[in-house]
């Protein structure tokens, strides 16, 4: 079964998938933008490495968990011929399931995505998995790709609030902050659990 999410009305081709990278191409030493160096200078994480590394690195160093916030970056681990892996920033939460990123060299070759859909395939819903818009087709890409989690822009024992933004909580022991099960309408992942 072929899915849209334009065809349910919540993106448009248009705006979800511009590539635009001329604001950030004096920052690519090779002329072509790769996600690493993209990431870490919209979200102000300050690792490098490939993008596989960054989940282990953020480790003692930043907050992470396993819910999507806005500014957080999302570790994507190698799958298929990715060998690298994959970082992206969420620019905006659409709801339990679904997220805008804002990203690079994804669809097309050292090109920057801004707001394009991200959709949490897991079967439990817990951003395990995920498929991205992929600009050439103008839909979500059809492979499932596994997620280490989100780093956030934070210290670690750090408590992030609900709202996304963070407060210190001196209580906390733990570098990996989960999100408390969503009780709310999901429609989206309804949609997944009948057809994925």
């Amino acid at each position: 079964m072929a899915f849209s999410l334009a065809a349910w009305g919540l993106f448009t081709a248009p705006a979800g998938a511009r590539a635009d990278i001329s604001e950030v191409r004096e920052r690519a030493s090779s002329g072509l933008l790769e996600c690493v160096p993209f990431a870490r200078e919209v979200s102000g994480i300050r690792l490098s490495g490939d993008a596989h590394t960054w989940w282990t690195q953020a480790k003692g160093r930043y907050a992470r968990g396993h819910t999507p916030r806005v500014g957080a970056v999302m570790a994507i681990r190698p799958h298929g011929n990715s060998h690298n892996g994959h970082v992206a920033m969420v620019s905006e939460v659409i709801d339990s399931r679904t997220v805008l990123l804002t990203h690079a060299n994804w669809s097309y070759p050292g090109k920057v995505e801004r707001d394009v859909a991200a959709l949490d395939v897991s079967p439990n819903g817990d951003w395990s998995e995920v498929r991205i818009w992929y600009g050439p087709s103008q839909t979500l890409g059809a492979a499932h790709w596994p997620v280490d989690g989100f780093i956030y822009n934070a210290a670690p024992h750090t408590q992030l609030a609900r709202t996304g933004t963070a407060s210190a909580n001196r209580s906390e022991d733990t570098t990996t902050i989960r999100a408390a099960s969503s009780s709310r309408s999901d429609p989206i992942g309804t949609i997944i659990a009948g057809a994925f």
